[in-house]
Protein backbone atom coordinates (compact mmCIF):
# COMPACT_ATOMS: atom_id res chain seq x y z
CA UNK A 1 0.00 0.00 0.00
CA UNK A 2 1.30 3.33 -0.84
CA UNK A 3 2.35 5.52 2.43
CA UNK A 4 -0.03 8.49 2.81
CA UNK A 5 1.24 11.80 2.92
CA UNK A 6 1.71 13.17 6.46
CA UNK A 7 2.68 16.52 7.45
CA UNK A 8 2.93 16.29 10.67
CA UNK A 9 6.34 14.18 9.73
CA UNK A 10 7.15 16.67 7.56
CA UNK A 11 6.63 19.46 9.96
CA UNK A 12 9.38 17.39 12.11
CA UNK A 13 11.92 16.86 9.14
CA UNK A 14 11.78 20.81 9.06
CA UNK A 15 12.29 21.09 12.39
CA UNK A 16 15.48 18.59 12.38
CA UNK A 17 17.35 20.37 9.56
CA UNK A 18 16.99 23.68 10.82
CA UNK A 19 18.01 22.00 13.94
CA UNK A 20 15.03 23.31 16.33
CA UNK A 21 15.50 20.06 17.80
CA UNK A 22 18.07 17.45 17.72
CA UNK A 23 16.20 14.41 18.31
CA UNK A 24 12.03 13.44 18.59
CA UNK A 25 9.88 12.45 21.62
CA UNK A 26 6.48 13.00 21.11
CA UNK A 27 3.42 11.72 24.11
CA UNK A 28 0.37 10.25 24.39
CA UNK A 29 -1.71 12.87 26.58
CA UNK A 30 -4.84 10.53 27.46
CA UNK A 31 -7.33 11.99 30.70
CA UNK A 32 -8.03 9.30 32.54
CA UNK A 33 -11.89 10.22 32.89
CA UNK A 34 -13.31 7.25 30.47
CA UNK A 35 -12.44 4.36 28.38
CA UNK A 36 -10.44 4.52 25.00
CA UNK A 37 -11.70 4.58 21.63
CA UNK A 38 -10.93 4.11 18.38
CA UNK A 39 -10.01 8.37 17.73
CA UNK A 40 -7.68 7.53 20.29
CA UNK A 41 -6.18 4.38 18.94
CA UNK A 42 -5.47 6.71 15.72
CA UNK A 43 -3.82 9.39 17.95
CA UNK A 44 -1.62 6.27 19.99
CA UNK A 45 -0.50 5.12 16.74
CA UNK A 46 0.64 8.88 15.51
CA UNK A 47 2.64 9.30 18.44
CA UNK A 48 3.93 6.22 18.73
CA UNK A 49 4.34 5.50 15.30
CA UNK A 50 6.23 8.90 14.39
CA UNK A 51 8.45 8.61 16.98
CA UNK A 52 9.26 5.24 15.45
CA UNK A 53 10.06 6.37 12.44
CA UNK A 54 12.06 8.97 13.78
CA UNK A 55 13.82 7.22 16.06
CA UNK A 56 12.60 9.04 19.14
CA UNK A 57 10.74 8.37 21.88
CA UNK A 58 7.18 8.17 23.19
CA UNK A 59 5.69 9.24 26.27
CA UNK A 60 2.88 7.90 28.18
CA UNK A 61 1.30 11.16 30.27
CA UNK A 62 -1.91 10.67 32.56
CA UNK A 63 -3.00 14.64 32.14
CA UNK A 64 -4.85 13.87 35.35
CA UNK A 65 -6.07 17.52 36.33
CA UNK A 66 -9.44 17.06 37.34
CA UNK A 67 -10.27 14.58 40.71
CA UNK A 68 -13.56 14.56 39.99
CA UNK A 69 -13.93 12.88 37.07
CA UNK A 70 -10.58 10.16 37.19
CA UNK A 71 -10.18 7.24 38.65
CA UNK A 72 -7.46 4.38 38.44
CA UNK A 73 -9.83 1.95 36.55
CA UNK A 74 -9.17 4.56 33.58
CA UNK A 75 -5.81 4.45 34.38
CA UNK A 76 -5.13 0.97 34.11
CA UNK A 77 -7.70 0.25 31.02
CA UNK A 78 -5.69 2.89 29.23
CA UNK A 79 -2.35 1.35 29.72
CA UNK A 80 -3.79 -2.12 28.49
CA UNK A 81 -5.10 -0.44 24.96
CA UNK A 82 -1.58 0.92 24.51
CA UNK A 83 0.21 -2.36 24.73
CA UNK A 84 -3.03 -4.39 22.93
CA UNK A 85 -1.85 -1.93 20.33
CA UNK A 86 1.60 -3.12 20.39
CA UNK A 87 2.74 -0.06 21.56
CA UNK A 88 5.65 0.22 24.47
CA UNK A 89 6.50 3.74 26.65
CA UNK A 90 9.12 1.61 28.67
CA UNK A 91 9.59 3.27 32.06
CA UNK A 92 8.35 6.85 30.88
CA UNK A 93 5.21 6.50 32.66
CA UNK A 94 4.06 10.21 34.04
CA UNK A 95 1.47 11.71 35.08
CA UNK A 96 0.32 15.82 35.28
CA UNK A 97 0.45 15.28 38.99
CA UNK A 98 3.58 14.75 39.05
CA UNK A 99 4.27 18.35 38.22
CA UNK A 100 2.00 19.93 40.70
CA UNK A 101 5.08 21.36 42.86
CA UNK A 102 6.14 22.76 39.49
CA UNK A 103 2.91 23.85 38.27
CA UNK A 104 2.21 25.85 41.47
CA UNK A 105 5.91 26.97 41.85
CA UNK A 106 5.70 28.91 37.92
CA UNK A 107 1.42 30.36 38.63
CA UNK A 108 3.58 32.08 41.69
CA UNK A 109 5.83 33.61 39.24
CA UNK A 110 3.37 34.53 37.08
CA UNK A 111 1.71 36.34 39.57
CA UNK A 112 4.68 38.01 40.91
CA UNK A 113 5.36 39.31 36.94
CA UNK A 114 2.06 40.71 36.75
CA UNK A 115 0.89 37.94 33.93
CA UNK A 116 -1.82 36.57 36.57
CA UNK A 117 -3.89 37.56 38.99
CA UNK A 118 -6.69 35.69 41.32
CA UNK A 119 -10.44 36.43 40.54
CA UNK A 120 -13.62 35.94 42.11
CA UNK A 121 -16.31 36.27 39.14
CA UNK A 122 -18.44 33.65 39.67
CA UNK A 123 -19.72 31.56 36.51
CA UNK A 124 -22.51 33.41 35.12
CA UNK A 125 -20.38 36.86 36.11
CA UNK A 126 -17.41 35.16 34.09
CA UNK A 127 -19.71 34.34 30.91
CA UNK A 128 -20.29 37.88 30.97
CA UNK A 129 -17.19 39.62 31.47
CA UNK A 130 -15.81 37.33 28.84
CA UNK A 131 -17.86 38.81 25.86
CA UNK A 132 -18.60 36.64 22.82
CA UNK A 133 -17.08 36.02 19.47
CA UNK A 134 -18.21 39.17 18.19
CA UNK A 135 -17.52 41.79 21.21
CA UNK A 136 -14.54 42.31 23.30
CA UNK A 137 -14.90 40.92 27.15
CA UNK A 138 -14.41 43.55 29.74
CA UNK A 139 -11.83 43.33 32.49
CA UNK A 140 -12.40 42.04 35.45
CA UNK A 141 -12.92 44.28 38.96
CA UNK A 142 -10.05 42.41 40.24
CA UNK A 143 -7.47 42.13 37.27
CA UNK A 144 -5.42 45.14 38.71
CA UNK A 145 -5.29 44.14 42.08
CA UNK A 146 -1.67 44.58 43.52
CA UNK A 147 0.32 41.03 42.92
CA UNK A 148 1.24 40.40 46.71
CA UNK A 149 -2.56 40.66 47.26
CA UNK A 150 -2.94 37.94 44.40
CA UNK A 151 -0.53 36.13 46.21
CA UNK A 152 -1.61 35.66 49.23
CA UNK A 153 -4.79 34.57 48.25
CA UNK A 154 -3.15 32.27 46.13
CA UNK A 155 -1.62 31.11 49.34
CA UNK A 156 -4.81 30.51 50.82
CA UNK A 157 -6.12 28.86 48.03
CA UNK A 158 -3.71 25.97 48.54
CA UNK A 159 -3.89 25.88 52.48
CA UNK A 160 -8.15 25.39 51.86
CA UNK A 161 -8.59 28.74 53.62
CA UNK A 162 -10.91 29.75 50.96
CA UNK A 163 -14.00 27.66 49.18
CA UNK A 164 -14.92 26.31 45.91
CA UNK A 165 -16.08 28.75 43.74
CA UNK A 166 -15.26 31.69 45.29
CA UNK A 167 -11.38 32.14 43.98
CA UNK A 168 -9.65 31.16 40.82
CA UNK A 169 -6.63 32.18 39.44
CA UNK A 170 -6.40 34.01 35.75
CA UNK A 171 -3.91 34.21 33.23
CA UNK A 172 -3.61 38.20 32.47
CA UNK A 173 -3.60 38.62 28.49
CA UNK A 174 -5.78 40.06 26.79
CA UNK A 175 -9.90 40.66 27.37
CA UNK A 176 -10.26 42.37 23.87
CA UNK A 177 -8.34 38.79 22.09
CA UNK A 178 -10.34 37.53 19.16
CA UNK A 179 -9.26 34.11 20.42
CA UNK A 180 -11.44 33.71 23.00
CA UNK A 181 -8.96 31.42 24.95
CA UNK A 182 -6.69 34.12 25.32
CA UNK A 183 -9.53 36.46 27.25
CA UNK A 184 -7.63 36.02 30.32
CA UNK A 185 -8.77 32.05 31.02
CA UNK A 186 -8.63 30.25 34.42
CA UNK A 187 -5.36 28.18 35.03
CA UNK A 188 -5.80 27.26 38.67
CA UNK A 189 -8.96 26.39 40.31
CA UNK A 190 -10.30 25.08 44.11
CA UNK A 191 -11.96 21.39 43.92
CA UNK A 192 -11.76 20.25 47.67
CA UNK A 193 -11.80 16.54 45.98
CA UNK A 194 -9.12 13.61 46.67
CA UNK A 195 -7.30 12.93 44.36
CA UNK A 196 -6.69 9.15 43.05
CA UNK A 197 -2.69 9.99 43.05
CA UNK A 198 -2.24 12.89 45.59
CA UNK A 199 -5.07 12.28 47.88
CA UNK A 200 -5.83 15.12 50.13
CA UNK A 201 -2.41 17.26 49.38
CA UNK A 202 -3.77 19.65 47.13
CA UNK A 203 -6.78 21.63 46.79
CA UNK A 204 -5.94 23.68 44.27
CA UNK A 205 -5.29 22.19 40.60
CA UNK A 206 -4.26 23.17 37.43
CA UNK A 207 -6.29 23.46 34.41
CA UNK A 208 -5.62 21.39 31.18
CA UNK A 209 -4.35 24.48 29.46
CA UNK A 210 -1.79 25.39 31.84
CA UNK A 211 -0.63 22.21 33.36
CA UNK A 212 -0.28 20.10 29.31
CA UNK A 213 2.00 22.37 27.72
CA UNK A 214 4.11 22.32 31.33
CA UNK A 215 4.27 18.77 31.82
CA UNK A 216 5.45 18.86 28.20
CA UNK A 217 8.38 21.12 28.06
CA UNK A 218 9.44 19.14 31.91
CA UNK A 219 9.42 15.75 29.70
CA UNK A 220 11.43 17.28 26.97
CA UNK A 221 8.95 17.02 24.69
CA UNK A 222 9.70 18.12 21.39
CA UNK A 223 5.77 18.08 19.65
CA UNK A 224 2.94 17.90 21.08
CA UNK A 225 0.56 15.89 18.73
CA UNK A 226 -3.22 16.79 19.46
CA UNK A 227 -6.43 16.97 17.61
CA UNK A 228 -7.87 19.99 15.42
CA UNK A 229 -10.15 21.19 18.59
CA UNK A 230 -6.79 22.19 20.38
CA UNK A 231 -5.59 24.52 17.30
CA UNK A 232 -7.50 27.54 18.85
CA UNK A 233 -5.62 26.70 22.20
CA UNK A 234 -2.21 26.82 20.72
CA UNK A 235 -1.25 30.41 21.48
CA UNK A 236 -2.08 30.05 25.42
CA UNK A 237 0.20 26.92 25.26
CA UNK A 238 2.75 29.05 23.65
CA UNK A 239 2.14 32.09 25.85
CA UNK A 240 2.09 29.88 28.94
CA UNK A 241 5.67 28.41 28.09
CA UNK A 242 7.17 31.73 26.72
CA UNK A 243 6.02 33.94 29.52
CA UNK A 244 7.85 31.16 31.77
CA UNK A 245 10.67 31.30 30.00
CA UNK A 246 10.78 34.95 30.30
CA UNK A 247 10.84 35.17 33.37
CA UNK A 248 13.81 32.54 33.76
CA UNK A 249 15.75 34.50 31.62
CA UNK A 250 15.22 37.37 33.08
CA UNK A 251 17.27 36.21 36.49
CA UNK A 252 15.13 36.53 38.70
CA UNK A 253 13.91 33.10 38.84
CA UNK A 254 15.61 29.95 38.96
CA UNK A 255 12.90 27.04 39.03
CA UNK A 256 13.23 24.16 41.74
CA UNK A 257 13.85 22.07 38.01
CA UNK A 258 16.25 22.38 35.15
CA UNK A 259 14.12 22.63 32.52
CA UNK A 260 15.09 21.96 28.73
CA UNK A 261 16.69 24.79 26.57
CA UNK A 262 14.18 24.29 23.84
CA UNK A 263 10.33 24.79 24.22
CA UNK A 264 7.94 21.92 23.07
CA UNK A 265 5.93 22.46 19.27
CA UNK A 266 2.18 21.76 19.24
CA UNK A 267 0.83 20.47 16.06
CA UNK A 268 -3.25 19.74 15.43
CA UNK A 269 -4.22 16.85 13.20
CA UNK A 270 -7.94 16.38 12.53
CA UNK A 271 -9.59 13.99 14.63
CA UNK A 272 -11.26 10.39 13.46
CA UNK A 273 -15.06 10.89 12.94
CA UNK A 274 -16.70 7.52 11.97
CA UNK A 275 -19.92 7.10 10.47
CA UNK A 276 -22.54 5.16 12.65
CA UNK A 277 -21.22 6.09 15.66
CA UNK A 278 -19.41 8.98 18.54
CA UNK A 279 -16.52 9.67 19.56
CA UNK A 280 -17.25 11.89 22.76
CA UNK A 281 -16.25 10.41 26.49
CA UNK A 282 -19.68 12.45 27.48
CA UNK A 283 -21.97 10.19 25.04
CA UNK A 284 -20.08 6.81 25.44
CA UNK A 285 -20.82 7.54 29.08
CA UNK A 286 -24.65 8.20 28.90
CA UNK A 287 -24.61 4.96 26.62
CA UNK A 288 -23.27 3.02 29.60
CA UNK A 289 -25.00 4.81 32.46
CA UNK A 290 -27.95 4.60 30.51
CA UNK A 291 -27.85 1.08 29.99
CA UNK A 292 -28.23 1.55 26.23
CA UNK A 293 -25.12 -0.88 25.99
CA UNK A 294 -23.46 -3.17 28.25
CA UNK A 295 -20.59 -1.64 29.59
CA UNK A 296 -17.64 0.16 28.45
CA UNK A 297 -16.24 -2.50 26.99
CA UNK A 298 -19.47 -3.74 24.61
CA UNK A 299 -18.65 -4.84 21.52
CA UNK A 300 -20.76 -2.41 19.84
CA UNK A 301 -19.09 0.62 21.67
CA UNK A 302 -15.93 1.80 19.89
CA UNK A 303 -13.94 1.72 22.51
CA UNK A 304 -10.88 0.06 22.24
CA UNK A 305 -11.66 -2.38 24.97
CA UNK A 306 -15.00 -2.94 22.79
CA UNK A 307 -13.46 -3.59 19.43
CA UNK A 308 -10.90 -6.17 21.60
CA UNK A 309 -13.81 -8.10 22.75
CA UNK A 310 -15.37 -7.93 19.53
CA UNK A 311 -12.49 -9.72 17.99
CA UNK A 312 -10.65 -6.95 15.85
CA UNK A 313 -7.07 -7.65 16.03
CA UNK A 314 -3.69 -4.70 16.93
CA UNK A 315 -3.21 -5.27 13.24
CA UNK A 316 -6.05 -4.34 11.72
CA UNK A 317 -6.50 -1.24 13.69
CA UNK A 318 -3.02 -0.13 12.99
CA UNK A 319 -3.51 -0.90 9.27
CA UNK A 320 -7.41 1.37 9.70
CA UNK A 321 -5.26 4.14 11.56
CA UNK A 322 -2.33 3.87 8.21
CA UNK A 323 -4.95 4.06 5.59
CA UNK A 324 -7.08 7.07 6.69
CA UNK A 325 -3.72 8.82 7.15
CA UNK A 326 -3.56 12.60 9.00
CA UNK A 327 -5.37 15.40 7.38
CA UNK A 328 -5.58 18.89 8.53
CA UNK A 329 -9.51 19.67 8.40
CA UNK A 330 -11.97 17.43 9.45
CA UNK A 331 -13.96 14.90 8.00
CA UNK A 332 -16.32 11.54 8.48
CA UNK A 333 -14.88 8.63 7.90
CA UNK A 334 -16.76 5.24 6.65
CA UNK A 335 -17.01 2.25 8.93
CA UNK A 336 -16.75 0.27 6.04
CA UNK A 337 -13.10 1.13 5.83
CA UNK A 338 -12.58 -0.11 9.55
CA UNK A 339 -14.58 -3.72 8.61
CA UNK A 340 -12.72 -4.14 5.48
CA UNK A 341 -9.35 -3.87 7.34
CA UNK A 342 -10.39 -6.40 9.78
CA UNK A 343 -12.07 -8.48 6.95
CA UNK A 344 -9.26 -8.75 4.69
CA UNK A 345 -6.52 -9.87 7.59
CA UNK A 346 -9.53 -12.25 9.03
CA UNK A 347 -10.08 -13.47 5.51
CA UNK A 348 -6.59 -15.25 5.26
CA UNK A 349 -6.35 -16.28 8.39
CA UNK A 350 -9.30 -16.79 10.07
CA UNK A 351 -10.44 -20.78 9.92
CA UNK A 352 -13.31 -21.35 8.18
CA UNK A 353 -16.50 -23.38 10.27
CA UNK A 354 -20.23 -24.81 9.62
CA UNK A 355 -22.46 -23.05 11.98
CA UNK A 356 -26.29 -22.54 11.42
CA UNK A 357 -27.84 -20.24 13.59
CA UNK A 358 -31.54 -20.35 12.69
CA UNK A 359 -31.83 -24.58 12.97
CA UNK A 360 -34.25 -26.15 10.94
CA UNK A 361 -33.74 -29.67 11.08
CA UNK A 362 -33.79 -32.37 8.15
CA UNK A 363 -34.01 -36.03 7.48
CA UNK A 364 -32.69 -37.82 4.51
CA UNK A 365 -35.20 -40.16 4.48
CA UNK A 366 -33.58 -42.66 2.12
CA UNK A 367 -30.26 -42.60 4.47
CA UNK A 368 -29.72 -45.70 6.48
CA UNK A 369 -30.13 -45.30 10.13
CA UNK A 370 -26.87 -45.61 12.05
CA UNK A 371 -24.54 -44.83 8.77
CA UNK A 372 -21.89 -42.47 8.78
CA UNK A 373 -19.72 -40.30 5.82
CA UNK A 374 -16.94 -38.28 6.50
CA UNK A 375 -16.11 -35.92 4.23
CA UNK A 376 -12.66 -33.68 4.19
CA UNK A 377 -13.11 -29.96 4.36
CA UNK A 378 -10.87 -27.13 3.79
CA UNK A 379 -9.85 -25.16 7.15
CA UNK A 380 -8.92 -22.17 4.57
CA UNK A 381 -9.01 -21.71 1.08
CA UNK A 382 -6.63 -19.04 0.92
CA UNK A 383 -4.35 -20.30 3.52
CA UNK A 384 -4.03 -24.45 2.65
CA UNK A 385 -1.30 -24.74 5.06
CA UNK A 386 -4.15 -25.11 7.79
CA UNK A 387 -5.33 -28.12 6.85
CA UNK A 388 -8.08 -29.84 6.62
CA UNK A 389 -10.66 -31.32 8.82
CA UNK A 390 -13.32 -34.29 8.84
CA UNK A 391 -16.95 -33.42 8.98
CA UNK A 392 -19.28 -36.53 9.40
CA UNK A 393 -22.81 -36.38 8.04
CA UNK A 394 -25.44 -38.49 8.67
CA UNK A 395 -29.23 -38.67 8.49
CA UNK A 396 -30.19 -36.11 10.71
CA UNK A 397 -28.90 -32.66 10.10
CA UNK A 398 -29.52 -29.10 10.72
CA UNK A 399 -29.92 -26.26 7.84
CA UNK A 400 -31.07 -22.40 8.07
CA UNK A 401 -34.49 -21.21 8.63
CA UNK A 402 -34.48 -19.17 5.77
CA UNK A 403 -33.09 -21.93 3.25
CA UNK A 404 -36.22 -22.98 2.94
CA UNK A 405 -39.10 -21.49 1.28
CA UNK A 406 -42.69 -23.12 0.73
CA UNK A 407 -43.65 -21.05 -2.03
CA UNK A 408 -40.89 -19.38 -3.28
CA UNK A 409 -40.71 -16.68 -5.70
CA UNK A 410 -38.95 -16.56 -9.27
CA UNK A 411 -35.66 -17.59 -9.19
CA UNK A 412 -35.54 -18.56 -5.55
CA UNK A 413 -32.28 -20.92 -5.33
CA UNK A 414 -32.47 -22.53 -1.94
CA UNK A 415 -34.48 -25.26 -0.79
CA UNK A 416 -38.32 -25.77 -1.62
CA UNK A 417 -41.06 -28.06 -2.10
CA UNK A 418 -39.38 -31.04 -4.97
CA UNK A 419 -36.38 -28.80 -5.64
CA UNK A 420 -32.64 -29.72 -5.15
CA UNK A 421 -29.71 -27.98 -3.54
CA UNK A 422 -25.78 -29.47 -2.88
CA UNK A 423 -24.99 -29.58 0.64
CA UNK A 424 -21.62 -27.74 0.72
CA UNK A 425 -19.01 -31.03 0.22
CA UNK A 426 -21.45 -33.39 0.68
CA UNK A 427 -24.21 -34.81 -1.65
CA UNK A 428 -27.12 -33.15 -2.97
CA UNK A 429 -30.76 -33.32 -1.53
CA UNK A 430 -34.81 -32.62 -3.01
CA UNK A 431 -36.95 -31.94 -0.71
CA UNK A 432 -39.99 -33.93 -0.50
CA UNK A 433 -42.23 -33.02 2.69
CA UNK A 434 -42.47 -30.45 5.33
CA UNK A 435 -43.47 -31.12 8.51
CA UNK A 436 -45.81 -28.92 10.55
CA UNK A 437 -46.46 -28.57 14.04
CA UNK A 438 -50.61 -27.85 15.07
CA UNK A 439 -49.74 -23.89 14.55
CA UNK A 440 -48.66 -24.39 10.74
CA UNK A 441 -45.15 -23.90 12.00
CA UNK A 442 -42.74 -25.94 9.77
CA UNK A 443 -40.45 -28.25 12.24
CA UNK A 444 -38.88 -30.64 10.15
CA UNK A 445 -37.92 -31.71 6.13
CA UNK A 446 -37.90 -34.49 5.04
CA UNK A 447 -35.63 -34.73 1.65
CA UNK A 448 -33.99 -37.21 -0.43
CA UNK A 449 -30.18 -37.50 -1.11
CA UNK A 450 -28.52 -38.55 -4.25
CA UNK A 451 -25.98 -41.29 -3.19
CA UNK A 452 -24.57 -40.59 -7.06
CA UNK A 453 -23.85 -36.88 -5.86
CA UNK A 454 -21.08 -37.21 -3.26
CA UNK A 455 -18.50 -34.07 -2.71
CA UNK A 456 -20.94 -32.11 -5.06
CA UNK A 457 -20.59 -33.61 -8.36
CA UNK A 458 -22.92 -36.01 -10.09
CA UNK A 459 -22.19 -38.88 -13.48
CA UNK A 460 -24.55 -36.75 -15.65
CA UNK A 461 -22.97 -33.27 -14.50
CA UNK A 462 -26.14 -31.52 -13.75
CA UNK A 463 -25.92 -28.42 -12.17
CA UNK A 464 -27.46 -27.07 -9.06
CA UNK A 465 -27.68 -23.27 -8.32
CA UNK A 466 -28.02 -23.13 -4.79
CA UNK A 467 -25.40 -24.42 -1.86
CA UNK A 468 -26.56 -24.39 1.51
CA UNK A 469 -23.89 -24.90 4.91
CA UNK A 470 -25.43 -27.63 7.43
CA UNK A 471 -24.27 -29.66 10.56
CA UNK A 472 -24.83 -32.93 11.64
CA UNK A 473 -27.31 -33.44 14.32
CA UNK A 474 -25.49 -36.10 15.87
CA UNK A 475 -22.33 -34.25 16.37
CA UNK A 476 -23.72 -30.82 16.56
CA UNK A 477 -22.39 -28.57 19.60
CA UNK A 478 -24.61 -25.63 20.88
CA UNK A 479 -23.11 -21.96 20.74
CA UNK A 480 -24.64 -19.01 21.50
CA UNK A 481 -23.71 -16.06 18.38
CA UNK A 482 -24.19 -12.79 19.12
CA UNK A 483 -25.11 -10.44 15.88
CA UNK A 484 -23.94 -6.84 16.20
CA UNK A 485 -25.08 -4.04 13.98
CA UNK A 486 -24.16 -0.24 14.00
CA UNK A 487 -25.06 1.60 17.25
CA UNK A 488 -26.77 4.08 15.94
CA UNK A 489 -29.00 4.27 12.60
CA UNK A 490 -28.29 8.11 11.71
CA UNK A 491 -25.10 8.09 9.43
CA UNK A 492 -23.34 10.94 11.01
CA UNK A 493 -24.54 11.76 14.68
CA UNK A 494 -22.08 14.04 14.47
CA UNK A 495 -24.76 16.36 12.79
CA UNK A 496 -28.01 15.18 14.69
CA UNK A 497 -31.09 17.14 13.60
CA UNK A 498 -32.31 20.07 15.66
CA UNK A 499 -34.33 19.60 18.43
CA UNK A 500 -33.17 15.64 18.53
CA UNK A 501 -31.13 14.25 21.08
CA UNK A 502 -28.13 11.66 20.45
CA UNK A 503 -30.23 8.80 22.20
CA UNK A 504 -33.23 8.92 19.41
CA UNK A 505 -30.69 7.29 17.04
CA UNK A 506 -29.76 4.07 18.91
CA UNK A 507 -30.53 1.10 17.28
CA UNK A 508 -32.12 -0.66 19.67
CA UNK A 509 -32.00 -4.02 17.78
CA UNK A 510 -28.16 -3.55 17.59
CA UNK A 511 -27.88 -6.73 19.49
CA UNK A 512 -29.37 -10.45 18.31
CA UNK A 513 -28.79 -13.56 20.30
CA UNK A 514 -28.53 -16.89 18.13
CA UNK A 515 -28.61 -20.06 19.99
CA UNK A 516 -26.99 -21.81 17.18
CA UNK A 517 -25.56 -25.47 16.03
CA UNK A 518 -22.27 -25.50 15.21
CA UNK A 519 -19.36 -28.36 13.94
CA UNK A 520 -17.93 -29.77 16.72
CA UNK A 521 -14.22 -28.05 16.48
CA UNK A 522 -15.92 -24.79 18.40
CA UNK A 523 -16.39 -26.73 21.72
CA UNK A 524 -12.87 -26.53 22.32
CA UNK A 525 -12.41 -22.88 21.80
CA UNK A 526 -10.35 -20.11 23.64
CA UNK A 527 -10.99 -16.37 24.41
CA UNK A 528 -10.67 -14.84 21.00
CA UNK A 529 -10.27 -17.34 18.94
CA UNK A 530 -11.80 -16.31 15.54
CA UNK A 531 -13.37 -18.58 12.62
CA UNK A 532 -14.92 -17.36 9.54
CA UNK A 533 -19.20 -18.95 9.81
CA UNK A 534 -19.81 -19.51 6.48
CA UNK A 535 -22.31 -17.15 4.42
CA UNK A 536 -22.61 -14.83 7.77
CA UNK A 537 -19.18 -13.60 8.81
CA UNK A 538 -15.81 -13.60 11.15
CA UNK A 539 -17.06 -14.51 14.73
CA UNK A 540 -14.27 -14.40 17.89
CA UNK A 541 -15.10 -15.95 21.21
CA UNK A 542 -16.39 -13.83 23.77
CA UNK A 543 -13.48 -12.93 26.60
CA UNK A 544 -16.21 -12.37 29.31
CA UNK A 545 -18.63 -14.52 28.99
CA UNK A 546 -16.55 -17.97 29.30
CA UNK A 547 -19.28 -20.23 30.70
CA UNK A 548 -20.70 -21.62 27.42
CA UNK A 549 -19.38 -20.98 23.65
CA UNK A 550 -20.35 -17.86 22.82
CA UNK A 551 -19.43 -16.18 19.52
CA UNK A 552 -19.38 -12.36 18.82
CA UNK A 553 -19.31 -11.37 14.83
CA UNK A 554 -16.60 -8.85 14.34
CA UNK A 555 -18.38 -8.28 10.66
CA UNK A 556 -20.12 -9.60 8.09
CA UNK A 557 -18.77 -11.22 4.37
CA UNK A 558 -19.93 -8.14 2.37
CA UNK A 559 -17.55 -5.78 1.24
CA UNK A 560 -18.83 -2.68 0.41
CA UNK A 561 -16.01 -0.17 1.21
CA UNK A 562 -13.72 -2.63 -0.93
CA UNK A 563 -15.96 -2.86 -3.80
CA UNK A 564 -16.33 0.62 -4.25
CA UNK A 565 -12.37 1.11 -4.19
CA UNK A 566 -12.75 -1.60 -6.78
CA UNK A 567 -14.96 0.71 -8.68
CA UNK A 568 -13.49 3.73 -8.42
CA UNK A 569 -15.58 4.52 -5.76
Amino acid sequence: MEEASNFIQDFIVEDLENKRYSKVNTRFPPEPNGYLHIGHAKSICINFGTALKFKGLCNLRFDDTNPTKEDVEYVDSIKEDVKWLGFDWEDREYYASDYYDLCYEFAEQLILADKAYICHLKGDEVSEYRGTLTSPGKDSPWRNRPKQESLEIFHKMKAGEIEEGEAFLRAKIDMASPNMNMRDPAIYRIKKTAHHRTGDKWVVYPMYDYAHPIGDWIEGITHSICTLEFEAHRPLYEWTLNEIKAIMNSGSYTPSQKMPDALPRQIEFARLNLTYTVMSKRLLRELVENNHVLGWDDPRMPTISGLRRRGYTPSSIREFAERIGVAKTDSVVDIQLLYFCIREELNKNAQRAMVVLDPLKVVITNWEDGKEDVFEAENNPENLEQGNRKIVFGKEIYIEREDFMENPPKKYFRLSPGAEVRLKGAYYIRCEKAIKDSNGNIVELHCVYDPESRGGETPDARKVKGTLHWVNCKTAVDIEARLFENLFTLENPVSIPEGKNYMDYVDKNSLIVKHAKAEPLLSNVKPYDRFQFLRHGYFCVDSKDTQKPVFNRIVGLKDTWGKLQAAGG
